[in-house]
């Protein structure tokens, strides 16, 4: 029997080996979370937020009763946000309390972010049975977390709730845009060619009879709508103010951090030496579609020992032409020589390259039941954590118990997850880049751009690449009954779902097509992601991943060396019949996993390399920051021993917030001086359990003197330097 129903079900049940009852409260509950990303729309952007607040919710229930560890949310001022929290009550059992406190908090977050769900019902009576099989009752509601851990995880989660309702997301309009427009028309993928494009570097929706997102929910319309453009102006984890810059287009500001620059652009006027660098970009994709076809006799070994190991990425043009193979595919990593936690070398593993890339189109693709790319990084962290693994944070000091490593490690990687949804689809909604599909079919529309002494000749056309790129004459198979389509630009690429009849039994292979009905590899009723290409969110969200699981365990390798995902034949893929051999992927480490990842978005037709490395050099930024801002959390310190004076500031030095503790409640006014004692800026503390936040981010590098202002007369009742680096 093909197609089994093992493809059914979410990828995190692939990777699961262990009996729940192994796992901790935290990952019972992120698996949880991951079904019902897997049954709602696929919004990676929402659903990177939903995992993070998750993760917070997690972590506060389970830092709160700690006694040891500081919360992100609950009892601070977050963002503008103000989440008041008075005494918590002492707790005879603190990790009941703590597994007490994280269910109700999940629990409640998901009743109200999920109420909107496609499949709501089924997920609704799945949590509700399970908060009865752990023994609590679904239907208490109340918020006093004096009555115990039950009200105060409902308070977290609602705490959550009002926070996200004024984060930037227009949750409350249903993340709906509030000014981004188009300005291409529609391109109707059933037809030939581009005819009615306007800017060949712009984004461009679809027009798809039935369009079916990734995680196979049909949406209403046939044209796509851009997800997310605004999403720069989400408030973020561990971004910075400084990492931000403001763009405006027709009055409305678009947020861009790390801002990589615009990509590449397509001059249709004139030859020059940007359009090259997008030609070049977009054929890339174009040829590594005719690598699609396991019966073209090419072998690869897709094993560590030939692929992984990448030190260095390309920054500029030429780089790029260095480092992607345009003809054969793949990239100039090197492999690992040996298996560090073995000593032995890696053993080959020889499949046909047409399957290898099949596979790794629709691996990485996230499509149906997956939880989307942040989800899916999730998933290969609860994988990890089925392994031999010893839980010591970065490898270093006691080996936490499995609550503290679980809630700790997901706020860390829930905030990069959601850092980088901001900061991709930022990037996304101002420079607003094309998508291969658009930019092909675009530039097969106005023609060839290789000789001007050839037919059908345009300076904005595709460049003639002999084998791959070439022009329909007399007496091709091409050329239409009545030698129609003589002149115009042909490819060998994948022949697309026009040639499938059956995806469980048939495959459409390669061949030669008219350029104007290139096809990316991807169903029908999806074909190209609803949001703009630059840059490409699954390298993002993985370099980020990869990074946070390496600073993590304090490893790049997977356990043992290996980590790995079966692909039996004839069974793994969906979009067609495949693949021929069965093979198994294989990364030695998280940042091969994640190299991997941004290779199959080329293979699978959605990204040029234009839109893959700048996606890469942000996540390798974004997931060691997300780690670092999540440990400042980890530790509480000591009033009772480290104050001076009934006065404490950390961290210090800082580099946005400062928790002061101090014996004061309520609100205290504060002014901050400079060294050479100018007033820089006044403000006021609001002291809750002893306890506020001073925001400093508005502060330039250098050292100041925070002075608290009290009594009748406004007398100084506390003075402390403070450093902001």
């Amino acid at each position: 029997m093909k197609k089994t129903a093992l493809l059914l079900f979410p990828l995190l049940l692939l990777f699961s080996v262990v009996a729940h009852a192994q796992y901790s409260i935290a990952r019972q509950w992120n698996e949880k979370v991951l079904e019902a990303i897997s049954g709602d729309f696929a919004r990676p952007t929402v659903h990177a937020r939903n995992l993070f607040h998750t993760s917070v919710a997690m972590y506060d229930a389970w830092a709160v009763y700690s006694g040891t560890a500081d919360t992100y949310l609950l009892g601070k001022k977050v963002h503008g946000f103000n989440s008041s929290l008075a005494a918590v009550p002492q707790v005879s059992n603190v990790k009941a309390a703590q597994e007490t406190a994280i269910s109700y908090a999940v629990f409640r977050l998901l009743k109200h972010r999920f109420k909107k769900s496609p499949r709501a019902d089924l997920l609704f009576e799945d949590i509700d049975n399970f908060m009865i099989s752990l023994g609590y009752d679904p239907n208490y509601t109340s918020t006093n977390y004096a009555c115990g851990p039950a009200a105060m995880g409902n308070y977290i989660a609602q705490n959550l709730i009002e926070y996200g309702l004024q984060d930037g997301s227009n949750e409350a309009g249903g993340y709906l845009n509030e000014y981004y427009e188009p300005v291409n028309p529609a391109l109707t993928v059933a037809l030939p060619g581009n005819p009615n494009v306007l800017d060949l570097n712009r984004w461009q929706p679809l027009q798809i009879e039935q369009i079916i997102d990734q995680s196979g929910n049909p949406i209403a319309g046939s044209t796509q709508f851009f997800l997310s453009p605004e999403w720069g102006n989400v408030q973020p984890f561990s971004l910075k103010p400084s990492d931000a810059k403001v763009y405006n287009r027709d009055g409305h500001d678009y947020i861009v951090y790390y801002d990589p620059g615009a990509p590449a652009q397509l001059d249709t006027a004139t030859q020059s030496p940007t359009s090259d660098e997008y030609k070049w970009n977009h054929e890339l994709v174009a040829v590594w579609s005719s690598h699609l076809d396991p019966t073209d006799g090419v072998l690869w070994d897709i094993s560590p020992a030939s692929i992984g190991n990448i030190q260095n990425y390309p920054t500029d043009f030429a780089g790029y032409q260095g480092f992607y193979d345009l003809e054969n595919g793949g990239d100039s990593s090197p492999g690992h020589p040996l298996n560090p936690k073995t000593g032995l070398p890696y053993a080959p593993q020889i499949v046909p390259r047409g399957d290898y890339a099949r596979v790794l189109a629709e691996f990485w693709a996230d499509g149906p039941t997956s939880a989307t790319p942040p989800g899916h990084w999730f998933e290969i962290w609860n994988y990890v954590n089925d392994q031999p693994l010893q839980r010591k944070w970065r490898g270093e000091g006691p080996v936490l118990d499995l609550l503290e490593w679980d809630v700790k490690s997901y706020l860390a990687l829930g905030g990069a997850m959601h850092d980088c949804a901001i900061t991709a689809w930022g990037i996304k909604g101002w420079y607003d880049s094309s998508r291969p599909i658009t930019a092909l079919r675009g530039m097969a529309e106005l023609g060839q751009s290789t000789d001007p002494n050839l037919p059908n000749y345009h300076p904005g056309g595709l460049p003639l690449i002999p084998g791959f790129i070439e022009m329909i004459t007399a007496g091709d198979s091409l050329a239409g009954q009545s030698g129609q389509y003589i002149g115009e630009v042909k490819m060998r690429a994948w022949l697309g779902p026009n040639y499938i009849s059956n995806p469980v039994y048939d495959d459409a292979g390669v061949g030669w097509i008219r350029a104007k009905f290139w096809w990316s590899y991807q169903r029908p009723t999806f074909v190209s992601p609803p949001f703009g290409g630059f840059i490409s969110g699954h390298s993002t969200y993985s370099r980020a991943g990869a990074e946070v699981l390496t600073a993590v365990t304090g490893d790049p390798y997977f356990p043992g060396g290996m980590g790995t995902f079966s692909c039996p034949r004839n069974e793994f893929l969906v979009f067609e019949d495949g693949p021929s051999e069965s093979l198994t992927l294989q990364w030695a480490t998280y940042r091969d996993a994640s190299d991997q990842c941004s290779l199959s978005r080329i293979w699978g037709g959605i990204h040029p390399p234009m839109d893959d490395i700048p996606g890469r050099l942000i996540g390798m930024k974004i997931g060691p920051e997300a780690v670092a801002f999540a440990e400042q959390f980890f530790t509480k310190t000591d009033t009772t021993s480290s104050f001076v004076g009934g006065l404490n500031f950390y961290p210090n030095p800082a580099n946005c917030l400062v928790q002061v503790e101090y014996v004061w409640d309520g609100k205290l006014p504060v002014n901050i001086y400079a060294m050479d004692g100018r007033l820089v800026k006044s403000t006021s503390l609001i002291f809750n359990n002893n306890r506020a936040l001073l925001d400093i981010m508005d502060l330039t590098p250098g050292m100041y003197v925070v002075a608290g202002i009290g009594g009748r007369e406004g007398q100084r009742v506390f003075e402390e330097k403070v450093v902001r680096y």
